[in-house]
């Protein structure tokens, strides 16, 4: 545990239904910092496999079950397959913009479109402007936002929070009714194009779940580094055995 996580307030902590793995049991105490987050103390809470909500942060702590698995990729390391080379050149013609995170009324209609077409609501109930500013813009970290766009149409948006050495990729939305574009891996692509421009080691991509297939993609990236038992251990191929 980091100094910053012993001085946190535990505003939640409970057993809830797993919003992965259905008949399972998940906890993730959510904790406020109650001081500023420094980039490089993001990267302490980075590397011990804390991921962040609004202004809180937590790090799963389920009692029968270490499915989730925090991954991260080496952006100094990483190596583009075929396909996803060819996801990057279908991108061209999106116009990218990097800047504050901005709660409005065209993402929060993006943001639950994708949610419904990909069943990813699990109430339901799409969420309003004040819900994603509560979700994502108040944040405890320095964080900003890439979006994408055809000509005016927003079509595409990556929220993420940044570190010394570290990029953290909080969440993701586009438009489900885009075809033939791989959108979430041109994303994906473009975060370690960021961090290679400015010298940022990692690229967190949240957490990896083998049994679950929206969070599974995440494995496709190589070489990867997932976190089991405390250690980060290298794969160099998907699903393989461990590499190094």
């Amino acid at each position: 545990m980091s100094v910053q996580e012993k001085s946190d307030i535990v505003v939640v902590d409970e057993l809830e239904p797993c919003p992965y793995l259905p008949d399972q049991v998940a906890r993730m105490p959510l904790r406020l910092p109650i001081k500023a987050i420094e980039p490089r103390e993001m990267d302490r809470l980075m590397q011990q496999g804390s991921r962040r909500t609004g202004e809180f942060i937590y790090r799963t702590n389920c009692p029968n079950c270490q499915a989730c698995e925090a991954i991260r990729l080496d952006c100094r390391r990483f190596e583009p397959s075929a396909s996803q080379r060819r996801a990057l050149r279908r991108g061209a013609a999106f116009r990218q913009c990097v800047g504050p995170l901005v709660a409005d009324r065209q993402r929060v209609d993006l943001f639950n479109l994708h949610r419904r077409a990909r069943r990813l609501n699990r109430s339901d109930q799409d969420i309003d402007v004040d819900e994603y500013h509560w979700g994502f813009v108040r944040s405890c970290f320095q964080s900003f936002e890439m979006s994408y766009w055809l000509g005016e149409r927003l079509v595409m948006l990556a929220v993420c929070d940044q570190g010394e050495s570290s990029l953290s990729a909080v969440y993701t939305f586009y438009d489900p009714f885009i075809r033939g574009q791989s959108l979430g891996t041109y994303s994906v692509l473009k975060q370690i194009e960021y961090c290679r421009l400015k010298k940022i080691q990692y690229l967190y991509l949240g957490y990896f779940i083998a049994e679950s297939p929206p969070m599974r993609y995440k494995a496709q990236f190589l070489p990867h580094e997932r976190l089991q038992r405390g250690k980060w251990i290298r794969y160099d191929r998907v699903l393989s055995d461990r590499a190094e």
